[in-house]
Order: structure tokens, then C-alpha cells, then sequence
């Protein structure tokens, strides 16, 4: 089966998972799934897909898995006690052929949000590696490992690169949602640990990390602050709100801040003073990399706060070209890190799918996120739409 550990997953699963047991513990969520590839036909798949997250249903935390997790510095030990306990039950998901899009495949996970929130990684590298297995039976890795060497080269025979690189530059797999395959996406992490040394900084896997010795990477995604948006006191303070409940389950630990949900406007009206002291770096994932990391720089400078001590993570879409210009374009002026996906677990030469699962309720209220690519955005309510333009003030 394709999924054989609970643990083949993101690592900000789990830091989000743990504040929503300590917070949030009665939240209810729906989540829904959207395939932005035109022309994909998944319900030829359906039967196959069903038939994984039945497996998935069954599976448990093993023993070693969760004294792994239990040696986390901000995995609490109540948590990996949950955990022992976890089980993903097959009645808060459900996956059948859209009604009105020929086609296309629905997928909804609803009900407690302690108990769904581990289903959209597993769920999306399932739907993944079922459709290519289907339209590609004999998989061209001879051009993959052909275009991964090519990628390493480019990061170990950079010129521009050779006296900095082993210092300051550190790039990461955020790859599992949308990898070509496990296997494939292992093949990848050993070939990056192997010949890219300190450059390579880990996996947002935290499976792969256990089995390899690598460093596991996450902190938040959008769901945890869409979640917010019903879960605060009112609308205009869920980012601040987000961030404080954050901080308060971790002490100052996992400081990084995602800066999209609302877009970079709303949220650097939100990140003052105190938060840009408070929290380690922010994490781009929509619009220009490049306006966004020097909007960053000023906006600490303007907060009297040195940006040479902060972190900026670039995740949306990277490859390996343009994480190298992001790096030489900023790494005398802030700390950076690179979370590189697709380009580097599905690069086989084949079309990746672009496909994604979104919270869209929270205890019954719609929820979106607004971010600066609007293509990005996922929300069934256009209204909740519109009155979050207004109450962030944003554009468009």
C-alpha cells in the first residue's frame, strides 16, 4: 500500500495537531479537494483511492515512532500520549465523482478537526501516486535522476555559490504532498544528503527524517490560521490571535510565521513590533519572491529590528534556479532557507498535478485564505469573500 506509517507526513501536522489539542480541542472542520489541472480525469481512479484510505484507516503509531516524536524539544509528551491513542476513522472521509464537473473527483473530510488534520498529506501523495502509476506504468527514472543530478550540479558548481553556499545556503524537501512516488521521494532525499552535505538542511517528512537522520522542518500552514478566523474573538484580530495562541504553546519555539493567508499588506499590519522580536523569520508562499523579501527587510528595519537575526523561508513553487537568485539577491542582508516540492520529488519530465485539500468551515463558518496569488485562493462562499476584503482591507 502506498501509505504503510502514520508518521509519512508532514512535520507541521503534528505542531499544528499538538495546538489544536492543547486550544482547540472541540474545533469542528470541512475540508475539500481541488485538482487545478485542466483536463485531469481522477474518476477512473476512484475504486483504487478508496481502497488506500480504507488501509490508511487502520494504520496506528508504532512504538518507535512515537519515542521518535517523543524527542522532539516541542513535542509534549500528553501529545505522543494522544498520539499512542490515534486512530484515523473512514467516516470523516469520503471521496465520489463530482456531481456537476464531469470528471473531477470530490473529496471531503469533515468532523473534528483533532481528528482530520492528519488526513491531507497522506490523502494527496495517495491520489498522486495512483494517477501516475495508472499513466505511466514505466516511469522514466533515468530522466529524473538525470534532472536531479542536474540540480545538484548547479548548487555544487555555481560559481557565485563556491564561497558562501556551505555556510549560509540550506535547502529542504517539502515535497511529500505532491511526490512522483515514496520511493521516488526517498531515491531524492538520499541523493541530496549524499552529495550536498550541510546545503541540504532536512525534510518536512518526518518519516523519512526518522529513517534517515535527517533534521524534520515545519511549523504552520494556512489551515491553522484559516481556523483561526473562527476560532478568535473577532474576524479583524484571527491573525494576531493565531500568532499568540502560537507563541503560547511554544514558548518561542517554531518561530516561523506564514505571511499569506490574508496577504503581505493585512499581515504586516498585524506584524508589529512585538511579533517581529518575538518570532524567528516568516515564511513566503505566494506572490514575488523577490518584492516580498525586500519587503520583509524593510518592514524589521522599520521595527528597529536587525533582519541579519531573522529567517526568510521561500516555499511557493521553488526550483533550483531561483532559489539560487532569492540567495545571492539576500543572503548578506537576512538568514534564509529554501523548501523546495515538486521540482524536486515530482521532476520526471511528466506534468505534476496541482492538487490540494483546503479547510473551507470551521465550525460551520467559511474560512478562506487571500493570498497574494489569487489563483491560490479556495473559499465556497463568496460573500465571507468580500467581507474579508473588507475587513482586512485588500484590494481586488
Amino acid at each position: 500500500m502506498i501509505i504503510s506509517s502514520l508518521l509519512d507526513t508532514d512535520l507541521y501536522k503534528f505542531t499544528m495537531m499538538q495546538v489544536v489539542l492543547h486550544q482547540f480541542p472541540g474545533a469542528q472542520v470541512e475540508y475539500r479537494f481541488k485538482c487545478r489541472n485542466e483536463g485531469v480525469d481522477l474518476c477512473p481512479y476512484l475504486d483504487e483511492i478508496n481502497e488506500e484510505l480504507d488501509h490508511l484507516c487502520t494504520l496506528r503509531f508504532r512504538e518507535r515512532e512515537l519515542d521518535y516524536l517523543r524527542g522532539m524539544r516541542f513535542i509534549k509528551s500528553d501529545f505522543v500520549d494522544f498520539l499512542g491513542l490515534f486512530q484515523m476513522n473512514r467516516k470523516y472521509i469520503s471521496v465520489s465523482p463530482s456531481p456537476d464537473k464531469p470528471g473531477e473527483i470530490d473529496i471531503l473530510i469533515k468532523g473534528p478537526w483533532l481528528h482530520t488534520i492528519l488526513f491531507e498529506i497522506p490523502v494527496l501523495s495517495i491520489v498522486n501516486e495512483i494517477y501516475f502509476r495508472r499513466t505511466q506504468p514505466s516511469p522514466a527514472y533515468a530522466e529524473g535522476r538525470r534532472r536531479l543530478q542536474q540540480k545538484i550540479d548547479l548548487i555544487n558548481q555555481t560559481p557565485a555559490l563556491a564561497k558562501v553556499k556551505d555556510a549560509e545556503l540550506r535547502i529542504a524537501d517539502y515535497g511529500t504532498r505532491r511526490r512522483f512516488s515514496r520511493l521516488w521521494q526517498e531515491e531524492v532525499i538520499l541523493a541530496c544528503k549524499a552529495q550536498l552535505g550541510n546545503v541540504f538542511a532536512g525534510t518536512s517528512n518526518v518519516l523519512l527524517a526518522m529513517k534517515h537522520g535527517l533534521t524534520p522542518l515545519g511549523t504552520m500552514a494556512h489551515e491553522y490560521l484559516q481556523a483561526c478566523q473562527a476560532l478568535g474573538p473577532r474576524l479583524r484580530d484571527s491573525q494576531t490571535f493565531a500568532f499568540e495562541s502560537w507563541a503560547k504553546e511554544y514558548r518561542g519555539d517554531l518561530g516561523i510565521a506564514l505571511s499569506d493567508v490574508f496577504g503581505l499588506e493585512a499581515f504586516l499590519r498585524d506584524y508589529d513590533m512585538f511579533f517581529c522580536k518575538l518570532f524567528d523569520g516568516a515564511r513566503h508562499d505566494s506572490g514575488n519572491p523577490f518584492e516580498w523579501g525586500e519587503r520583509m527587510i524593510r518592514h524589521y528595519e522599520a521595527n528597529r529590528v536587525d533582519p541579519r537575526t531573522k529567517t526568510l523561508i521561500f516555499s511557493d513553487s521553488l526550483t533550483f534556479p531561483l532559489a539560487i537568485e532569492l540567495f545571492l539577491r539576500f543572503h548578506e542582508r537576512t538568514r534564509l532557507a529554501f523548501g523546495i516540492g515538486t521540482n524536486l520529488t515530482n521532476d520526471l519530465g511528466y506534468t505534476a498535478l496541482q492538487i490540494v485539500i483546503k479547510m473551507v468551515r470551521c465550525n460551520g463558518q467559511p474560512v478562506a485564505k487571500l493570498s497574494d496569488t489569487p489563483s491560490k485562493n479556495m473559499c465556497d462562499d463568496e460573500n465571507y469573500l468580500r467581507y474579508l476584503r473588507q475587513v482586512f482591507e485588500i484590494k481586488g
